[in-house]
């Protein structure tokens, strides 16, 4: 493992994460990434143009944006001779922005390096079916006024019906279970009930409805303007008068009747942008910057598709044990919340002797995380989770919250689509 060159995380900001209300947003990916990124950079002792590259995480890239890093760093002004690329591993994308600036300035490539995610679910694309795209296919080829009358008589109503595209993306290809369904796996397998799901639900609730109220976000959260002057100044997903009555009164949505996920405890479709500055050592003294953390070291890790909430166990474990770090090391923890039974899945898993010594290969359990280190101020079952943008998010927060309760060490990590999942170490500057 090299470990050369330290390497800071200095700044970062993100946008209100808005939650998708069955229409297009007011921003694109792009434009969510400028709108954040803009106030970051404008409060920096350095030029737009001092940075060595920049990386985006982003999904549901939109066709008008391709490689929507290089058209954001643009419209930041930060110079034609920037270098800038869009990464993308389904809900890692955002931290994978991190993962390769920390890696590439930690061999000594780079000195500075802007990292984000930007995603704008409201903008996902509508699909057409197969049988939609063989009719407009044979319209278009139909020569002669005939054979186009025949084809446009072929019209079926069915044709008339696209698909969210985003509805498809959250089908795994391979195992043919929507992500809700593999949250389902994982509430089954380690005994996860509804009034568990639904309890942390409405923790996640208040926990983000008290910071938003005493400021605790203020740092990191910068207003969106939209073309109309709108201002966005605050997730506008938070419910402070959720109960576990109310919660209880929704239907299951992926496996009826008796499933434990339903859309009051489960991540909302939302649009949002995060940004973070990383830093070599040498680059903190150049511009006389003051770190808010250190990132120590990251992990990805695979496993079945089927139960990949567990990703945030198989990821964070490995990296823990390299650096002889338990539990009890940890002062801090962000698990992006995709689902809340995916969340309390994890923490069984790591409190169970059989999972953790035959799939973690422990000796015993790793042990139990109090509820009062993990996601203190709420998580994607309370914010949402715009896929690309949510790993940068957790890691942004995770720095600032350490700052703010004075902890020295911390970990942000996810479960990822697919069957992945990814985990990042950082300790206070």
């Amino acid at each position: 493992m090299t470990t050369s060159r330290e390497v800071f995380l200095v700044d970062g900001t993100r946008t209100p994460f808005l939650k998708v209300r069955g229409k297009r947003g007011p921003f694109t990916p792009v434009d969510l990434a400028v709108q954040c990124g803009r106030p970051l950079l404008a409060r920096q002792p350095f030029g737009a143009d001092a940075f060595d590259m920049v990386i985006l995480g982003c999904v549901n890239v939109i066709a008008d944006e391709m490689n929507p890093a290089r058209v954001a760093a643009l419209r930041l002004g930060m110079g034609d001779q920037m270098v800038a690329f869009t990464v993308q591993i389904n809900c890692g994308s955002g931290m994978q922005s991190l993962d390769t600036a920390f890696r590439t300035i930690r061999e000594g490539s780079a000195d500075m390096i802007l990292a984000g995610g930007a995603e704008a679910l409201s903008h996902a694309p509508l699909v057409l079916s197969d049988d939609a795209v063989d009719w407009l296919s044979g319209m278009q080829t139909a020569t002669g006024p005939f054979a186009t009358a025949q084809s446009a008589l072929q019209v079926r109503p069915r044709h008339l019906k696209p698909v969210v595209g985003l509805e498809r993306g959250l089908t795994d290809p391979i195992t043919d279970l929507g992500m809700g369904q593999t949250a389902e796996l994982v509430a089954h397998h380690f005994g996860i009930t509804r009034t568990m799901a639904d309890t942390y639900a409405v923790e996640s609730h208040l926990r983000l409805a008290t910071a938003q109220k005493d400021g605790t976000l203020a740092e990191e959260l910068m207003p969106a303007f939209d073309r109309d002057g709108t201002v966005y100044r605050e997730d506008d997903g938070v419910r402070p008068d959720s109960s576990v009555e109310k919660l209880g009164s929704l239907k299951p949505v992926f496996e009826k009747p008796y499933g434990q996920v339903t859309a009051g405890n489960a991540s909302q479709v939302t649009d949002g942008a995060s940004w973070c500055i990383l830093a070599s050592a040498e680059a903190v003294e150049r511009h006389k910057l003051t770190p808010i953390a250190r990132l120590v070291d990251s992990e990805w890790a695979a496993l079945d598709p089927s139960v990949m909430g567990l990703g945030p166990v198989m990821s964070a474990t490995p990296l823990l044990s390299r650096h002889g770090f338990g539990n009890t090391d940890i002062d801090l923890w962000e698990i992006n919340e995709a689902f809340a039974a995916q969340v309390l899945g994890c923490l069984a898993a790591w409190q169970d002797e059989r999972f953790c010594r035959d799939v973690l290969g422990l000796e015993g359990s790793f042990g139990p995380i109090p509820r009062d280190k993990l996601n203190i101020h709420g998580g994607a079952i309370a914010l949402g989770h715009p896929v690309g943008t949510s790993g940068n998010r957790i890691v942004l927060h995770l720095a600032n919250a350490l700052k703010s309760t004075g902890g020295k060490r911390g970990v942000a990590t996810e479960c990822i689509g697919g069957g992945q999942g990814g985990a990042m170490i950082l300790e206070a500057a």
